[in-house]
């Protein structure tokens, strides 16, 4: 071997060991979970320079970063870095989960509210669209996945027009959740001359590949009075096709009242963090007629300032539970902490049902999901799967007065990579109307048996827990 060859190898060698050496070290002093910063420091140093890159691309939280140039620190609209709940505002709050929800996401419960569900495209979408056509000042929407088809623009229509109108609009999409359609949406916004923003959009130059760090937000205010929140995006899936086939079933929530200034608020936040530009004045309707009795509170969640509100929430709500916890959603990968204290509840008594898609659009989440259903069934949990097609609902209740609704998925990349969004409920009338919803859901659907999971054979067995072991990350 010459020389040159072999000092050639001696640098690469070297240049590696440097760049792993600031990974691994980078990943220590900066992954807040410790399982995240092992597994990145392993991937630094085993893996030759692309194991660096991976976690320079993916791996690193610009977020936090960012933030901090904006808005120094917290950059929630009307809510600086220092503020505290004080003595006075907790006295106002009932114990338990009310106390929970002030503590966590610093916002005020606020009583006055109306709030209707919506299932599917065919009852959200009517509504959504006439609220934009009567929209007089100001129009906010951001969704994750706004698809470029007959549903999509059906909205940029009614957006253009209301624009045309004299109305204020902002568009704000995220810069994965665009590529769901082409051409991509964010196209069509722009030459219609609205005002649309991406969010951290990928790019090659300089090099910003965020496959996570998500806006998985859906939000649409019309002149601070109505607003509308959930599981929903904005496309044809939600509908039924020509063909008469429904891909996706899904439910979304029109809410009136002092909380829709509260998703105003989030929507600025992740126009700021878009685009650097300050937030526009919510116009402040005249709510002395309220338009119900709910009392409602918003939670943002993300990998920033936020982290892990949304399940701090759901935590201190499950450990409240005096009779029983329901739980819909189509991705559930349920943290150690979640699973501890489902069992927990499902021990003293009480009825935990847990209720997921028995066909969901992503195979590999339903395979992670099965391998973390053991210890929960060994344990009272009941678990069932609801028939196609595809159920995207994320409900949460507790007991018959609390409900949480919104966009956030009971797994990591939705409690931890995503920036999401709930809202709390404080209502019987209301949280009885979606557990009556839960218990039709859990007539027509299977309950899936201790055998069923305890019994899989060794290779579903080892495919199930290699899904699950990238769980983190699914």
């Amino acid at each position: 071997m010459e020389l040159s060859d072999l000092l050639l190898r001696w640098l690469a060698v070297a240049l590696h060991g440097l760049l792993a050496a600031i990974g691994a070290v980078h990943a220590l002093l900066y992954k807040r979970d410790p399982r995240s910063a092992l597994g990145w420091m392993v991937v630094c140093l085993a893996i030759p320079f692309l194991g660096p890159l991976g976690y320079y691309m993916f791996g690193i939280n610009r977020v936090r970063t960012r933030a901090k140039k904006l808005g120094g620190g917290q950059f929630r609209i009307g809510y600086e870095s220092g503020d505290t709940i004080s003595e006075e505002d907790l006295a106002e709050h009932e114990p338990g989960r009310g106390h929970i929800g002030a503590v966590v996401s610093l916002r005020p419960l606020l009583g006055g509210n109306g709030v209707s569900a919506l299932h599917n495209g065919e009852e959200a979408y009517p509504a959504m669209l006439a609220s934009i056509h009567t929209a007089e000042r100001q129009v906010l929407l951001s969704s994750y996945i706004f698809e470029n088809n007959v549903i999509g623009r059906r909205f940029v229509d009614a957006l253009t027009a209301a624009r045309d109108r004299g109305v204020s609009v902002r568009v704000l999409v995220d810069g994965i959740g665009e590529l769901y359609s082409w051409p991509r949406i964010s196209r069509l916004l722009t030459r219609r001359g609205l005002r649309a923003a991406r969010f951290l959009p990928p790019r090659l130059f300089p090099p910003a590949l965020h496959l996570n760090l998500r806006t998985h937000r859906k939000i649409l205010v019309a002149d601070g009075r109505v607003a509308y929140t959930g599981g929903m995006n904005i496309g044809d899936r939600h509908v039924v096709g020509e063909d008469g086939r429904r891909r996706v079933v899904d439910m979304h929530f029109r809410l009136e009242g002092p909380v829709v200034r509260q998703l105003a608020d989030a929507f600025w936040d992740d126009w700021r963090f878009a685009t650097g530009e300050p937030p526009e004045e919510t116009p402040e309707p005249d709510w002395s007629t309220a338009p119900g009795r709910k009392r409602c509170r918003v939670i943002t969640d993300g990998p920033n300032e936020d982290l892990d509100r949304i399940a701090l929430v759901m935590q201190g709500a499950i450990a409240d539970a005096k009779r029983s916890v329901w739980i819909m959603t189509p991705y559930f990968l349920p943290s150690r902490e979640q699973v501890a204290l489902l069992q927990a509840a499902a021990l003293r008594g009480i009825q935990v049902n847990v209720i997921l898609p028995a066909k969901n659009n992503l195979f590999y989440m339903h395979w992670a999901t099965r391998n973390a259903l053991l210890e929960l069934l060994q344990w009272g949990v009941r678990i069932y799967y609801q028939p196609g097609p595809f159920v995207h609902t994320k409900l949460f209740l507790i007991d018959d007065d609390y409900c949480q609704i919104g966009t956030a998925n009971v797994d990591p990349r939705s409690l931890r990579l995503n920036f999401e969004l709930a809202v709390e409920i404080f209502d019987s009338s209301f949280a009885r109307s979606m557990i009556e919803h839960m218990e039709v859901t859990r007539a027509r659907s299977r309950a899936v048996g201790l055998r069923e999971i305890a019994d899989r054979s060794l290779p579903v067995r080892f495919r199930d827990a290699v899904a699950w072991l990238f769980s983190p990350y699914l």
